[in-house]
């Protein structure tokens, strides 16, 4: 019995095929979704998207290790001795980043604030997603008069200023007096009620979208019960469009949190430091020529918010076919003269993908990879 042999087929005289490395399957990490958007994302849309993270996870690891960056408390007012810190003072070796006008560091209240305000986001978004992909759940398969009911409920919440909604609920909730984890429930859960339409609103479109589909009709068929149809089969289908809607309601969270304290219905001073109300304490030091009060609570909010929203605007833009950048052919599979099978005609300098293939000239493959020539050989 003879042994088979492998033929390559390819342009004569061009042994660079023998060169290209075919990598195997992708460890689970890359399939993540955030790492997946990153890996397929190129261009500007790449930059905007690692722009984005990093200002998202450093102002999370200041939120994490605030305890140990920040040289005094969000409420200390003194030193260890005893003494008063100096009211309104500019920046300085003891306060770098100057004191307010209660005598408070700033550059403490404003690292205490980024746990403040990552704690609401988590709250407000975590209470958000359950209430509102239940309801759109509920609403998008049953229909009747319960969606009618419950589209109406949500038309009407979602017509009011998001604003004015949050500084009600936050005044029935909290009664103007807040603790800590009291106000940022309050606020969280303000800001919940706000954003509960738009997840009831996605969810509920994507399902009776769904919900006719041949699978769906197919598992009814089977006998599959109301509950694993609605959890197996339109849940997964229908929540592709969440990270998009929970990155940019979670800039708008941080947006409404400053709201609710710069207008005196957020999170007492000496329960939690926020951002909002030490930015309605530093307008009459505006005018004065104080300038620190002001300008690092305000850079804190627009850094977060915009890295946040570039995170979202990214994942909206990959998730869309028609926004998501894309090589050109050209880099891709090369052009005409690349492709030809005359031996006399010279590949396109222009092509990047034949200028990988040889630079790989007199290396070996790297990692776990296999060349193609080894596989054939092999076989």
């Amino acid at each position: 019995m003879s042994e088979s042999t492998a033929t390559n087929v390819g342009v004569p005289g061009d042994t660079r095929l023998e060169k290209l490395s075919v990598r195997k399957n992708r460890h689970w990490f890359s399939k993540l979704p955030v790492v997946r958007q990153l890996g397929i994302a190129v261009g500007w849309q790449k930059g905007m998207l690692i722009v984005g993270l990093v200002l998202t996870c450093f102002f999370l690891l200041v939120a994490i290790f605030a305890p140990v960056i920040a040289p005094y408390g969000y409420a200390q007012m003194k030193y260890d001795d005893g003494t008063g810190f100096p009211t309104q003072a500019p920046p300085s070796a003891e306060h770098i980043w100057g004191t307010t006008v209660g005598g408070y560091d700033v550059f403490s209240r404003t690292v205490w604030g980024a746990r403040t305000a990552v704690i609401a986001i988590i709250v407000a978004v975590v209470l958000s997603i359950f209430l509102g992909v239940l309801l759109g759940l509920v609403s998008g398969y049953f229909g009747g008069w319960v969606d009618r009911v419950l589209v109406v409920i949500a038309d009407a919440i979602y017509s009011f200023p998001s604003l004015l909604l949050a500084i009600l609920m936050a005044i029935v909730i909290s009664g103007g007096q807040s603790s800590m984890w009291g106000g940022i429930l309050a606020s969280g859960i303000s800001i919940t009620v706000v954003y509960i339409p738009q997840y009831f609103r996605t969810i509920r479109a994507e399902v009776v979208r769904i919900k006719g589909s041949a699978f769906v009709e197919s598992s009814k068929v089977a006998g599959a019960s109301t509950w694993r149809i609605m959890t197996r089969h339109l849940l997964r289908n229908s929540t592709r469009t969440l990270p998009v809607i929970l990155t940019l309601n979670s800039s708008e969270a941080i947006l409404t949190l400053a709201g609710l304290g710069f207008l005196g219905f957020g999170i007492e001073p000496t329960k939690a430091a926020e951002w909002g109300y030490d930015l309605n304490r530093s307008v009459a030091d505006v005018t004065a020529g104080i300038w620190w009060t002001a300008v690092f609570p305000g850079l804190a909010i627009v850094l977060i918010v915009l890295g946040i929203t570039l995170v979202g605007e990214s994942l909206n833009d990959l998730a869309d076919p028609r926004l998501r950048t894309r090589k050109s052919a050209g880099e891709v599979i090369g052009s005409i003269e690349d492709t030809s099978v005359d031996p006399n005609v010279k590949p396109d300098a222009a092509n990047q993908v034949l200028a990988e293939l040889d630079s790989m000239d007199g290396r070996d493959a790297v990692g776990d990879s296999t060349t193609v020539g080894d596989a054939g050989k092999e076989a």
